[in-house]
């Protein structure tokens, strides 16, 4: 993949910190089996991880972690005990996670009224929950060791809020901000985290949301090269990645013309 350091390979550290070597480490990929979470499996086992990948479609975990010689593991991350579970098996295993990409999560479509109780806890847990509890889970061995990467898949939604999108869009916006507090509390201890903020990414998420994508921008973008910019991102040591680049342009538009952000989003949408 593009700008991925290659195995053994050291990428540049522009945090100050020691940024990981890809070979050799242990990765944790959630929502592994499509989209970008199976693209970022096959990335990383291309670059020498040694690689998990979670989910809860047993075969297609199952045939992916035979072609990369990843370890399937099976779960549901809605569940409660989703979480530790994962945690538990992968840190039993291997010992330690080196890398862990929070990638699972599920959209919704329509009307906030017209959304159930339980599907709003659903995505709340698979969304939100689970990313801070497999955070929780694998941190404090990072900071030990004093190095590690968190890698979190965002969307513009939780950077601006998107109509029909309130639930989703507030998960998004939770996890952004959780990935802010997080880097500012773990500042100088050699942990990368990073966020991808992207616009539309070619995958199954927008049939499973319930609503298919059909606006002419901004044009989805493949899910290999969602999960290169964020591994790049990532063994890069930078902060966050916006896909396509200039999304940062209405995000700054609205942090500091939320008047003006307002008046262009009622008419462009």
């Amino acid at each position: 993949m593009s700008g991925l350091p290659a195995s053994g390979a050291r990428s540049g550290d522009t945090t100050g910190m020691g940024v990981l070597r890809i070979n050799g480490t242990t990765a944790l990929v959630t929502g592994g089996s499509s989209g970008i979470g199976a693209a970022a499996a096959r990335q990383l086992a291309g670059a020498g991880a040694r690689v998990f990948l979670a989910g809860r479609d047993a075969a297609k975990l199952t045939d992916l972690a035979d072609r990369i010689g990843g370890t399937a593991v099976i779960g549901d991350l809605t569940e409660p005990a989703g979480a530790a579970e994962l945690a538990d098996r992968v840190l039993t295993e291997a010992g330690r996670v080196d890398v862990l990409v929070n990638n699972a999560g599920q959209g919704w479509a329509g009307s906030f009224t017209g959304m159930d109780e339980p599907e709003i806890a659903r995505m709340v847990a698979l969304n939100l929950t689970a990313p801070l509890l497999l955070t929780r889970a694998v941190l404090p061995d990072m900071l030990a060791r004093g190095r590690g990467h968190l890698g979190f898949v965002g969307s513009i939604a939780g950077r601006l809020g998107v109509r029909d999108e309130a639930v989703y869009s507030a998960t998004k916006a939770g996890l952004s901000v959780f990935a802010d507090s997080l880097r500012h509390e773990t500042a100088g201890r050699g942990i990368v985290i990073t966020e991808l903020v992207p616009a539309v990414v070619d995958t199954p998420f927008f049939v499973r949301r319930g609503r298919p994508y059909d606006r002419r921008s901004p044009r989805p973008v493949s899910a290999e090269r969602a999960s290169a910019a964020l591994l790049t991102a990532m063994f890069a040591g930078r902060p966050e990645a916006y896909l396509p680049r200039w999304l940062y342009l209405p995000v700054a538009i609205r942090a500091t013309l939320p008047r003006t952000y307002r008046h262009l989003s009622r008419h462009w949408g």
